[in-house]
């Protein structure tokens, strides 16, 4: 099974800038895409279907033209959900579950806190309540794959410059602290599991050449559950892929 998660910050941007010519002959099983800044109506969908994806699930904010996540897939998942169950975060299209068989994803995208306090108050909040909601769905459904932008870099490995940032939302040190905590609480970093080393990024800022220079961010994810990290096979940001200012994070496990 192979699942690519993807911030394309804007769908109808990422069609133009050649998304769907981009997948034409790759052979991923899901897609999962956040900040899609659109209804699903509002999108010229033939590309995928040409391909043999079909929306399964398109979860749009609230608020036009901001946030949202959708699921496009090859297989009918046995069951779709949108949200995780609390208006706060829904209204803003923040969450989307599929399950394929005895596999549940979830397509996340995190607030980000960069507008200011409140945001990253709510960010703070989120991440408690979402903490709280994946362990809670643990529960009944073990195999979870939690994929999507965290809004998070973890350790001084996943950022260019952890010194000048220490201060910086994304990389605060609370932030980083419910990371380590996410992965010790039963879920694994499927990237950094299998790539304990390497350092690659999946955000640049448009800013100061930041991406010709790979002065970047690793705030995009693939967890899985513990369950699941025997079958983890691969996982790699495709920093060639440039369609938006992230890039995708391909995982790859066997069924």
């Amino acid at each position: 099974m192979q699942i690519l998660s993807y911030n394309v910050n804007g769908i109808r941007a990422a069609i133009k800038n050649g998304l769907i010519d981009w997948l034409s002959d790759k052979s991923y099983d899901v897609l999962c895409f956040q900040e899609v800044k659109a209804t699903q109506d509002q999108v010229d969908l033939s590309g995928f279907e040409a391909l043999g994806y079909q929306v399964r699930g398109w979860h749009a904010a609230e608020k036009k033209g901001y946030s949202g996540v959708a699921i496009l897939s090859r297989t009918t998942p046995d069951l779709m959900v949108d949200g995780c169950g609390l208006s706060l975060y829904d209204c803003e299209g923040r969450v989307i579950r599929a399950d394929f068989g005895d596999v549940t994803i979830l397509n996340c995208y995190f607030p980000s806190g960069t507008s200011g306090e409140v945001r990253q108050d709510l960010k703070m909040r989120f991440l408690d309540d979402f903490f709280e909601y994946a362990h809670t769905l643990r529960q009944t459904r073990p195999n979870l794959i939690i994929c999507g932008d965290y809004n998070i870099a973890h350790t001084p490995n996943d950022i260019h410059d952890p010194i000048r940032n220490k201060n910086t939302t994304g990389f605060l040190p609370e932030e980083r602290e419910w990371m380590t905590k996410w992965f010790s609480s039963g879920f694994t970093d499927a990237f950094r599991h299998l790539n304990p080393e390497l350092t690659e990024y999946s955000w640049w800022s448009y800013r100061a050449g930041a991406r010709t220079n790979n002065k970047g961010w690793r705030i995009d994810y693939q967890s899985v559950t513990d369950t699941l990290r025997d079958r983890l096979v691969n996982c790699r940001q495709i920093c060639e892929a440039v369609h938006s200012d992230h890039c995708p994070v391909w995982l790859e496990i066997a069924q």
